[in-house]
């Protein structure tokens, strides 16, 4: 059950091959740094610190259960991650250099962990398992100072519907989230307590005829300046033949056919699509980021949109698996006293009936 819940979940780049192909690379004149979740020689995911070309490649985790999913904080100074541990997945928190690193929550399915502007309060959903884990899955918070959690969302009409894959705004006001409280997964944006929440992103068809599913959009991620939302639309590969057991290589391809990632600004006008692919970022200086299989490298090819063209991130190694990567904050040209602004622009939520957060039981450590 671990093993599929993940793959479907995180990894469906190595299960199609030779569907998109990337215009020639373009070189850039300054390196930013990432964090990027990859498999070292025994298999086992490992976060390493690199230049966005893959030089100066330094590993941060030497884990024997696998490190995922890694979001760094926007002050630069800290990590958040998951790792298996059994059958779940536990939340774990280190220095940005994988120094004391320590496990916040080891129990449950904890996935795609993201920051608040403080720097200290994180978001991510927890989710039960099953084939689709958004489908059944609550928006928590934490401070990871304490270690205090609750469940973000508190109202009944909020909670009669899964939330999940939440991301908040830079300046900590708004999150963006997927629910499939209009039917399908959809993009919603609401207050940090999830009140009036409104669906962002429209998609051209909300049902896929040829193939006989639905389209679905997940994965959203915000721009630097909190104007536009990226995301992933297209139909699940829930209906692929890995997971239906009827082998249907047509009916697969025209799936992953589907995989695009979408761009919308955050007021839900000026939706875009980017170009195919899936899990998207952003570039600390504003570029959307999405990957997607290259059977050549026998693994994901990374993309960034630049403006003279696409450029390949080459930041995951051929023929290893991946677990979705993180850019560093890109603090130059901030003074102090901006960066002091930006980190006190938002604090944690306070839900309705103002319930105080719980702390958790203390994680085992690694």
């Amino acid at each position: 059950m671990m093993k599929t819940y993940l793959v479907a979940f995180v990894s469906f780049f190595t299960l199609v091959s030779g569907l998109f192909a990337a215009p020639a690379a373009v070189t850039g004149t300054q390196l930013r740094e990432v964090i990027v979740s990859h498999s070292d020689e025994k298999g086992i995911l490992q976060l390493y610190r690199m230049n966005e070309d893959g030089t100066d490649r330094q590993q941060l985790t030497h884990s024997n259960r696998s490190c995922r999913m890694p979001a760094c904080s926007p002050d630069g100074e800290k990590l958040i991650y998951t790792q298996q541990v059994d059958h779940s997945l536990a939340l774990w928190i280190s220095d940005i250099d994988g120094g004391n690193a320590r496990a916040l929550i080891d129990e449950g399915m904890n996935l795609l962990p993201s920051w608040l502007p403080d720097s200290r309060h994180i978001v991510w959903m927890k989710t039960q398992p099953g084939k689709d884990p958004s489908r059944k899955s609550q928006i928590h918070l934490m401070n990871t100072d304490t270690g205090e959690s609750r469940r973000l969302f508190s109202s009944p009409e909020q909670l009669d519907f899964s939330n999940s894959m939440p991301v908040v705004s830079p300046r900590g006001d708004l999150i963006a989230f997927v629910s499939n409280r209009s039917g399908e997964m959809r993009i919603w944006v609401s207050a940090l307590d999830g009140s009036n929440a409104k669906l962002v992103s429209v998609p051209e068809m909300d049902f896929h005829e040829a193939i006989e599913a639905p389209i679905e959009q997940k994965v959203p991620a915000w721009s630097p300046d909190g104007k536009w939302i990226a995301h992933w639309e297209g139909v699940e590969m829930v209906y692929m033949s890995k997971f239906t057991g009827v082998p249907n290589p047509q009916r697969d391809r025209l799936i992953s056919e589907t995989f695009h990632v979408w761009v919308v600004g955050s007021n839900g006008k000026n939706r875009k699509r980017i170009g195919p692919g899936d899990d998207p970022s952003w570039s600390p200086d504003g570029f959307v980021t999405r990957a997607f299989p290259d059977p050549k490298r026998g693994g994901p090819k990374i993309v960034i949109e630049t403006k003279s063209g696409e450029k390949e991130l080459p930041i995951v190694p051929s023929r290893r698996n991946w677990g979705r990567f993180t850019w560093l904050p890109d603090q130059a040209g901030k003074s102090e006293s901006e960066q002091a602004g930006d980190n006190q622009s938002a604090t944690a939520p306070k839900s309705k009936n103002h319930e105080k957060l719980k702390p958790k039981k203390k994680a085992r450590s690694q």
